[in-house]
């Protein structure tokens, strides 16, 4: 069960896909259920949005930052 919620939260909320992830490679180990393929998978997609998410951040930050160099700050000039 929280392999499949940890692909269902990789779409809708990475970081918590992340945890789900990793909480279900453990009880994967613990009990021998199957879902390991897809609490890999959730892991996965989970780290690459979250990464995706980032890197977004980043560039968005960046560019207030670089267009905030050039702009006036109406002293008159």
């Amino acid at each position: 069960m929280l392999a499949i919620l940890s692909l269902v939260f990789a779409i809708v909320f990475a970081p918590a896909g992340i945890v789900l992830g990793h909480l279900a490679k453990r009880q994967i180990r613990r009990t021998g259920e199957d879902g390991d393929q897809l609490a890999t998978w959730g892991l996965v997609l989970s780290y690459a949005f979250t990464a995706i998410g980032v890197l977004v951040c980043c560039g968005w930050l960046a560019l207030v930052v670089v267009a905030g160099v050039g702009s006036s700050t109406g002293t008159g000039y």
